[in-house]
C-alpha cells in the first residue's frame, strides 16, 4: 500500500474499532504523539514503540465517547501524509464535549511503508479542559 492508502486503511480500521489492523501498519519503533509536551489528557501522551500504542487506544476508548469521527481529506507528499478530521466526542468523567474541525493528523512513513511517527495537532486546551472539567 502507498502511504495514502495506509492512512485510509488506518482510518477505516479505527471506525471499525480494529486496533490490531492499525498496529500492523506501525513500525516497531514508532513515535506516537511525537514532539508533544506532557499533557493533562491521557490520550495525548507520547508513546514509543508499537507495543506502547495500544495504551493510547485503551485510554482513548475508555475515557471518550465518540459521536462523530469523519476523516475529510488526506494530503500526501512522499513519506508524509496529513489527514484532516472532524469529530465530536464526550469525555465520560466530566461530560464535557470536544469538537474538532480540521484536526490535523501527521503520519510520517519509513521506506518500508510503516508509520514511523504520528501526532495529532489539535486544540489541546479544549482537550485538557474537557478532561479536567474546567
Amino acid at each position: 500500500m502507498s502511504p495514502m492508502e495506509t492512512v485510509r486503511h488506518i482510518y477505516a480500521a479505527f471506525g471499525r474499532g480494529d486496533v490490531p489492523a492499525i498496529l500492523a501498519c506501525l513500525a516497531d519503533d514508532v513515535e506516537w504523539e511525537y514532539g508533544q509536551p506532557p499533557h493533562p489528557a491521557p490520550w495525548l501522551q507520547q508513546r514509543r514503540g508499537r507495543a506502547a500504542v495500544p495504551g493510547f487506544f485503551d485510554v482513548l476508548l475508555s475515557n471518550v465517547e465518540f459521536h462523530r469521527f469523519e476523516p475529510k481529506r488526506q494530503l500526501a507528499d512522499g513519506l508524509l501524509v496529513v489527514g484532516l478530521v472532524d469529530f465530536e466526542a464526550t469525555v465520560r468523567k466530566t461530560g464535557r464535549k470536544v469538537i474538532e474541525v480540521d484536526e490535523v493528523h501527521l503520519f510520517h512513513f519509513n521506506e518500508a511503508g510503516q508509520v514511523l511517527r504520528f501526532a495529532h495537532r489539535a486544540d489541546t486546551l479544549q482537550h485538557a479542559s474537557a478532561w479536567l472539567g474546567s
